[in-house]
């Protein structure tokens, strides 16, 4: 995969705090890799940071979304300007630094036999830095709880840093997707592998938020208990369809 054609995308609501610092650590690794940040109107100027961040540097690209509408839109809003760019793949990453830019090389490696791939935390027991328990624990749960109703054999099937490659990206039905919020991640996994699509996983670390809140609400949360069923529904009634040929 030539990293001149990759797009690392970063969905940003309020972080102003984070964004220069991590879009320093992408270009450090000196991959040749396009930043993509893609920000939903932030209050606390985070949109303004991108813009100067991309006069600095042409690798830096940003959209603009006129408000909060969630993590699921923002990043097909991501995609859809991806592949407008041009791009063979995009890698996304959260933008308050619990995704390592270290970690960009394994996802580069291994799209060249997969079209989705998933950072894993949970392929060698558990890999989390300053994680309170109770996050690791709930963490541990979706994982569980996914695993069980969808029957998916992954391990980790809610991870957010991941990469795909255009294949998938103009195969999936962005526009009947169901879910808004973390949960898209989720969703994404199941289409991916019952669509017959080649997932695989990369060992990662997932660290503690540097700066700023968790977007994690109680919303999300039952949005997040909810979307497994009515995949699995979905599927049971044959209305997830196999992949288009590549």
């Amino acid at each position: 995969m030539d990293p001149a054609r990759v797009l690392v995308q970063l969905a940003t609501y309020n972080e102003a705090a984070n964004l220069p610092s991590l879009v320093e650590r992408i270009l450090e690794q000196d991959l040749g890799v396009g930043i993509l940040v893609v920000d939903d109107n932030s209050p606390d100027g985070t949109g303004e940071i991108a813009d100067r961040l991309a006069g600095q540097s042409p690798l830096v690209q940003v959209l603009h979304r006129p408000g909060k509408q969630g993590l699921g839109t923002a990043t097909i809003a991501g995609f859809r300007h991806a592949l407008a760019a041009g791009a063979q793949a995009v890698i996304t990453m959260d933008a308050d630094h619990a995704h390592d830019p270290a970690a960009l090389p394994l996802f580069l490696a291994a799209l060249q036999e997969h079209d989705l791939v998933i950072g894993s935390r949970y392929l060698h027991g558990v890999s989390a830095v300053n994680w309170p328990l109770s996050r690791i624990l709930v963490s541990w749960f979706a994982n569980r709880y996914v695993r069980t109703i969808t029957g998916l054999r992954l391990a980790d099937c809610t991870s957010g840093y991941r990469a795909y490659r255009r294949h998938l990206l103009e195969g999936l039905p962005w526009d009947g997707f169901i879910s808004r919020g973390y949960s898209f991640m989720v969703e994404i996994s199941c289409r991916a592998v019952w669509q017959g699509y080649r997932v695989g996983e990369v060992p990662i670390a997932i660290y503690g938020r540097l700066a700023g809140e968790s977007k994690m609400t109680g919303r999300v949360l039952a949005e997040s208990a909810l979307v497994p069923w009515r995949l699995r529904l979905a599927h049971a009634a044959g209305r997830i369809k196999p992949a288009p040929p590549p």
